[in-house]
């Protein structure tokens, strides 16, 4: 929101993280602002500071060395003169669990790092302005109340003088009430979108719980609509695009929940939430979120550019067993973060197998930060196959966690939380290292030919990260190793969604002569067109498209133009998923150069990987 649309008031915040460089991003901008900013980088100053000197609002990071930041929260809202400082928590966690525990222990609002500055400035000074709003209340009632003794001492001696006085009074009261009513508009409503907000809505929601106890037969449903990829629009089209973006999204939700009898509010950023109430069946509430999902396929038209935006929907359907807002909003938000893993525009209701699924995968998360220190990870090797001699020219090596309690844990499991959470970064890097060093006890034992790659996957969330060329070669040098022997994989999603930046990335690999294939190709941006843009030395065709070979589905046409047109790129292929000595024979009289799959062998530990390359030819 610009800051001349609205006029800042000012307060005294104080910023609490033990990360430098957000302390000084978010002091600058807020004393630029006109906040009186204090700092703190643990939470014993915090506790000492507040204490002292009460801030308008406190700015707390939850992972600190010490004390929590939940804790923090905690020991504040015990204490009398500390209990109303409003506390938004900053953290890099975005789980459900993370935020829900945030509002248990008091926490106000709850930010995502990284975070839009924007979002960040709005809610704070919003903060800010129900705080400031509450004392004007406060304080306009205790004038108030004076200015009535006053007046009726005065009345006594003057009856005249009566009637004016109260005509006066009158007008103040009316005054007082209509800024009191602008003032609790503005707390429960969003600026952005003029639809009701958190607080609105939480307090709608609590009285659909509390009439589920008062009469059994009252039925309502909660849906939780997120914009999918809509930080993309942020990031390519600007913020001032995106908010009138979320105006047209609001505008269009209302009208096409017209004719139901529904609370829609703008929960924050892009997510809205829906109060169904007196619902005939669930059927009723699934028909309103297609309905919605519908709505939604329509573009947007801003400035003669349409834009198009697609929404997950998680629906939890409301029972006298919920006696909180929270536990619906919790259920919710997993139903949707469910949808959202099943592909765009899709909606989920909630079930209690959701709630396991999402305690295992906090759980999981929780214990997959502990994993590499405690040497839990392990590499796996799938050797790939020159099809024209059937010699092992290389392996892709395939992370793989063994858990001391669970046993083993599919990559499928832990490898999407890993991208989540941002932990797949340290751990793309350890496997790069670990790969490296194996090789290099290969080559030291003679058993490495000219032309042999190990080949190793780099994730979307490594591809992005500004020191990715930085590291490789930090490992590369740390272990003496040869970059000709490398090939790094990547899908196709990393590069189509900046291929600019993506091309100058490959490019800098392609000039440390390490070799690049595109994984999984035919599966998601597929486009042949684009392939010479990119100096790929490698395609590899995905395993759908090998399996249905020698079956009714098979469809070699489209595996035939692949290979034919790569190779006219001078590009070799590489097919994955050979499973069949048939798919093996088709696949080498239309040319495929290479293949990986159960055919020839699973992925192994190093000790029979090293078997295999001493056995040379497998096939």
């Amino acid at each position: 929101m610009k800051s001349d649309e609205v006029n800042i008031i000012p307060g005294h915040i104080l910023i609490v993280d033990d990360f430098l460089e957000t302390l000084n991003l978010l002091t600058n901008l807020l004393e630029e602002r006109g906040h009186q900013v204090r700092r703190a980088i643990s939470g014993e100053m915090v506790l000492m500071g507040a204490k002292a000197s009460p801030p308008d609002l406190i700015l707390l990071d939850i992972n600190m060395p010490g004390i929590s930041g939940y804790d923090v929260c905690k020991q504040l809202q015990s204490e009398p003169n500390t209990r109303g400082i409003p506390v938004i928590f900053i953290s890099a966690f975005n789980e459900v669990f993370d935020k829900v525990q945030a509002f248990e222990v008091g926490g106000v609002d709850y930010i995502t790092k990284p975070f839009h500055i924007e979002e960040v400035i709005a809610r704070i000074e919003n903060q800010i302005a129900l705080k400031q709003a509450q004392k004007q209340i406060q304080r306009l009632n205790s004038e108030l109340e004076q200015r009535v003794l006053q007046r009726t001492e005065e009345l006594e001696s003057a009856n005249e003088e009566l009637k004016k006085m109260n005509s006066l009074l009158e007008r103040e009261i009316l005054h007082h009430q209509q800024t009191q009513s602008k003032l609790l508009h503005m707390a429960s409503h969003d600026a952005l979108t003029g639809l009701p907000n958190r607080v609105f809505f939480m307090d709608k929601l609590m009285q659909a719980i509390s009439q589920t106890k008062q009469n059994p037969d009252y039925r309502f449903a909660v849906l939780f609509l997120d914009c999918d990829r809509f930080k993309v629009v942020n990031d390519s089209l600007g913020h001032l695009t995106g908010d009138r973006l979320l105006i047209s999204l609001a505008r269009r939700l209302q009208l096409t929940l017209k004719m139901s009898p529904t609370n829609l509010a703008r929960f924050g950023g892009d997510e809205f939430t829906i109060l169904l109430e007196n619902i005939e069946s669930p059927q009723a509430v699934t028909n309103i979120a297609k309905r919605l999902q519908k709505a939604l396929t329509w573009p947007f038209q801003l400035d003669d550019q349409d834009l198009f935006l697609e929404a997950s929907i998680g629906i939890v359907i409301g029972t006298s067993e919920y006696t909180e807002p929270e536990q619906i909003l919790r259920d919710a938000d997993i139903a949707m973060y469910k949808a959202k893993s099943q592909g765009r525009g899709c909606y989920r209701v909630f079930d209690g197998t959701m709630h396991d699924d999402a305690h295992r995968r906090f759980q999981l998360e929780n214990e997959l930060r502990l994993a590499i220190e405690n040497n839990q990870f392990v590499l796996n090797y799938q050797p790939i196959i020159e099809l024209a001699d059937g010699s092992v020219i290389g392996f892709e090596a395939l992370l793989r966690w063994h858990h001391p309690e669970h046993g083993i844990i599919s990559p499928a499991e832990f490898i999407p939380i890993a991208e989540d959470t941002g932990l797949i970064i340290p751990i793309g890097l350890w496997v790069l290292d670990q790969a490296v060093k194996q090789l290099n006890e290969w080559q030291k034992k003679g058993l490495i030919t000219h032309g042999f790659r190990m080949s190793v996957n780099l994730s979307v969330k490594q591809f992005t990260q500004p020191y990715l060329i930085e590291e490789i070669d930090r490992i590369l040098v740390k272990n003496n190793f040869q970059s000709c022997y490398l090939k790094l994989e990547i899908t196709e999603t990393a590069i189509v969604e900046n291929p600019e930046a993506a091309r100058q990335l490959l490019q800098q690999l392609t000039h440390r002569n390490i070799h690049l294939s595109l994984d999984d190709f035919g599966t998601g941006y597929s486009s042949l067109s684009y392939l010479h843009r990119f100096p790929v030395n490698t395609l590899k065709i995905d395993r759908s498209f090998i399996t249905c070979i020698g079956t009714p589905n098979e469809n070699l046409q489209i595996v035939d133009a692949i290979i034919t047109l790569a190779h006219q790129l001078q590009i070799s292929v590489v097919a994955e998923g050979i499973e069949t000595a048939e798919q093996l024979a088709k696949l080498r009289s239309l040319g495929c150069d290479q293949g990986q799959g159960y055919y020839f062998s699973k992925p192994v530990e190093s000790i029979i990987a090293e078997n295999l390359l001493k056995q040379r030819i497998l096939c």
